[in-house]
């Protein structure tokens, strides 16, 4: 990996994308990433080192994300990691909420696809981050098993539209370690004990496998869960 390899991550200001974020500079690569604010992606970029940047980047509100992305000139790897968690149910239904978490995840990363293809080339590939919920709904997980399995279908639908760019997704189980979920083992132990590796992904097992995605020319249109076995049992 040299400094000729420009990476962007959308939400790479905590979490996964951070961690990937991480990586890829620690590899010599040139990175930008996105936050809601200004502030809080400039000051990350700056903790991540002098090869980083920070952009302000508001998923809800797809038409200001052509701006916002003005002046990323090349993408090679196009990371897409932001989330927004809606604990929503079907009894209780909190249409608003769901809007806005299906328009940041869908729409969201739809545009900026939209937005960064001219800056890619054949040789540049994508990960757009999903989550297990497709595969194992759970109570108030409404909105984001709907979310995660569009996400499914649209990186079918980029690969068919926008060949050769490469588009694969990852779909993680609880990652014990995100600032999310690294305070609530009632949560995880439940998962970890119904995993046949006994271990829960960690944030390094996602970034190896975005890696993975990225880099291996052949893999394309895939939709990799990465579960420790999780849904064998």
């Amino acid at each position: 990996m040299s400094d000729h390899i420009h990476v962007v991550v959308i939400g790479g200001t905590s979490g996964i994308g951070r961690h990937v974020a991480e990586s890829f500079a620690a590899r010599g690569c040139e990175v930008v990433i996105t936050g809601r604010t200004e502030h809080r992606a400039k000051e990350v970029a700056g903790q991540i080192g002098s090869q980083a940047r920070g952009l302000a980047l508001d998923l809800t509100v797809p038409e200001q994300i052509p701006p916002a992305l003005a002046s990323v000139r090349r993408v090679d790897r196009l990371v897409l990691a932001a989330l927004e968690r809606d604990h929503n149910t079907v009894r209780e239904y909190r249409p608003a909420d769901a809007a806005r978490m299906l328009t940041m995840k869908l729409v969201g990363y739809t545009a900026v696809v939209h937005a960064l293809a001219p800056r890619m080339s054949g040789d540049s590939s994508a990960v757009l981050l999903g989550g297990l919920a497709m595969h194992r709904p759970y109570p108030g997980s409404t909105s984001v098993t709907t979310a995660n399995g569009g996400i499914a279908a649209l990186v079918r639908t980029l690969v068919t539209e926008l060949a050769p760019i490469r588009f694969n997704a990852l779909h993680p189980s609880l990652v014990a370690d995100t600032p999310y979920w690294s305070d609530k083992p009632h949560v995880w132990e439940a998962v970890k004990a119904r995993t046949p590796t006994g271990r829960l992904v960690t944030m390094q097992d996602c970034t190896e496998a975005v890696t993975f995605l990225l880099e291996n020319r052949s893999v394309n249109g895939v939709n990799l869960s990465i579960d420790g076995g999780e849904l064998l049992v």
